[in-house]
């Protein structure tokens, strides 16, 4: 098979480099892999293939259930925090004492009332004698004091902030609208909030959620929205949804960060997509000419899908010279990667006979 040919050429030129040499103390033999994975990586590699070089982890973690347990869990991940529950002592005085200025006294009570509210919310009945008082404020200030302006995009900021902060997504997704009756000035910065809640939960289904409000409301793209929503649709597995979300910060000139394309090329080299690589690989070059470690091996992981071990180890060869000393450590644990786990991440993969290209 050429692949296995083309492999023991890569392994040829890498061991008589001096990157990769045999009596590194990394690169050591495994005698601990399981038949079957060797099998496995075998579609892509030769047996001998970084023999002597690599200490293979064989430990196989099981990513399909992994994934649909993230999956299944991500459903309850959107939802609001609908248990009972009171409002905290702090909170609720301090909401008596605004709404006795408003409604009695006439005045517009002091700043700092509202900013120690937002701060002592602690879970969603707060939240909502927040939004409350925020409303009352609003008529105030448009009946009484005659400004039409809504508060400054900070306190909007803050105010999603709270809600993220005890899991009241229902009012923390009301905090985007551009016409609402809290005098709230939505931001891209607020719905980067509720994004990283996402994120953090893995939560495909928030995140579509979000973004809808953000196209909805005229809210900016920023390099920081792709970034979250591209780890969002690595992390969940959801390759069509990374190219619908691309094609939309592209088509909006939206500058990506590097570790935003690290995740979309990285992603496409886990599918052995080529086509949507290079097309990514050209995009990137675009914006900058030096390669971070995870694009340089996501090229490299290109190279040898299209049997080009030689080419392979000569964008591994110009990682070890162009990265600084202290990333050079990653380019051992990227190439243990490759042997373990990437080929069988692969053959995964292309078991999918419809695969939706990016561009």
């Amino acid at each position: 098979m050429q692949v296995l040919s083309n492999s023991r050429r890569l392994s040829r030129v890498l061991k008589s480099s001096t990157l990769l040499s045999s009596n590194h103390p990394v690169f050591t033999s495994s005698s601990t892999c399981p038949r079957h994975h060797w099998q496995l990586r075998s579609t892509f590699f030769s047996p001998s293939l970084f023999s002597g070089m690599i200490q293979g982890n064989c430990s196989e973690v099981p990513r399909q259930q992994i994934y649909s347990m993230t999956r299944s869990s991500a459903w309850f991940s959107s939802q609001t925090s609908s248990d009972a529950s009171t409002p905290t002592d702090t909170v609720k005085e301090l909401y008596d004492k605004m709404l006795e200025s408003v409604n009695v006294k006439r005045t517009m009570p002091p700043n700092a009332w509202l900013w120690s509210l937002i701060e002592n919310c602690k879970n969603h009945d707060d939240i909502k004698l927040l939004f409350n008082i925020l409303q009352n404020l609003r008529r105030f200030r448009l009946s009484n004091l005659r400004i039409h302006e809504n508060f400054n995009c900070n306190l909007c900021r803050e105010v999603t902030k709270a809600c993220v902060r005890v899991g009241a997504l229902d009012f923390g997704k009301k905090a985007l609208w551009k016409h609402n009756v809290y005098g709230l000035s939505p931001s891209v910065a607020s719905a980067h909030h509720l994004l990283s809640y996402a994120k953090e939960h893995k939560d495909a289904r928030l995140m579509v959620e979000i973004m809808k409000l953000v196209k909805r409301n005229n809210l900016p793209l920023q390099p920081g929205t792709a970034d979250i929503v591209f780890r969002i649709c690595y992390d969940t597995d959801d390759w069509e949804l990374i190219c619908k979300y691309s094609k939309r910060f592209v088509k909006a000139g939206v500058k990506l960060r590097k570790t935003t394309f690290d995740t979309w090329m990285e992603f496409a080299a886990k599918r052995g997509d080529t086509e949507s690589l290079w097309q990514i690989e050209k995009l990137r070059s675009e914006s900058t000419n030096q390669h971070s470690l995870v694009s340089g091996f996501s090229c490299a992981k290109g190279f040898l899908l299209e049997h080009k071990p030689h080419d392979a180890a000569g964008m591994i060869q110009i990682l070890n010279q162009t990265l600084p000393d202290a990333k050079k450590l990653g380019i051992t644990i990227e190439l243990q990667k490759l042997v373990n786990e990437w080929p069988l991440d692969v053959i995964k993969h292309q078991k999918d006979e419809d695969r939706k290209v990016c561009f």
